[in-house]
């Protein structure tokens, strides 16, 4: 691929892939620190790029490690955030029976391929992903989106397997609640926590 072709195929994806930063990451700076690393480090190794997979899967495999790149120094900065930003927690244990079964099942979600095609699926689903609160948001990216092992999720956030698992378990519980008040189950309207 040309230099010409690339860039003009790159600028045509950076909307993309600055969406999937900015979800990720939850910063606007960051995010679009991430594209421009991105971008560069394609425009610079292009010969990386043999064509055997779509010019959007190569940019957001390199996009997927400079975000973890990203995360990695973070973690390794020190923390000035003295607040635990984690809210209020919901005791899910209610919504179960005894037997591990649902209390109260949630409503038939329909064709999962029809609603992930679906963009107005999409910008409910992100908006639930903001209003997660970081700590958890930032373990299931990590493990959901990125791809990372628990292993890896706790090495570079420095937290322990247990810790993890109720993280995952948390983002997944408030996602599933928002998306069946918001998506599944909603009325017409705005978006309810």
């Amino acid at each position: 691929m040309d230099n010409e072709t690339l860039h003009h195929e790159a600028a045509r994806l950076r909307p993309t892939l600055l969406r999937f930063a900015r979800l990720q990451l939850r910063d606007e700076a960051a995010a679009e620190d991430a594209v421009q690393e991105c971008l560069l480090a394609a425009l610079t190794s292009k010969q990386g790029f043999a064509g055997q997979s779509a010019l959007r899967t190569w940019l957001t495999a390199i996009l997927r490690n400079k975000i973890v790149d990203h995360i990695r120094r973070q973690a390794r900065e020190p923390s000035v955030q003295a607040v635990d930003d984690d809210g209020e927690e919901r005791d899910f244990d209610s919504l179960f029976l005894a037997d591990g079964h649902w209390a109260d099942p949630p409503a038939a979600w329909g064709d999962p391929q029809r609603t992930l095609e679906n963009k107005r699926f999409h910008d409910v689903f992100e908006a639930c992903m903001d209003i997660l609160p970081a700590k958890i948001a930032r373990v299931f990216l990590l493990r959901e989106f990125l791809g990372l092992e628990t292993g890896e999720i706790c090495k570079e956030l420095s937290i322990s397997a247990t810790n993890c698992g109720v993280a995952l378990y948390r983002a997944r519980m408030r996602l599933r609640d928002c998306l069946q008040l918001n998506w599944f189950g909603a009325e017409p309207g705005g978006l309810r926590p």
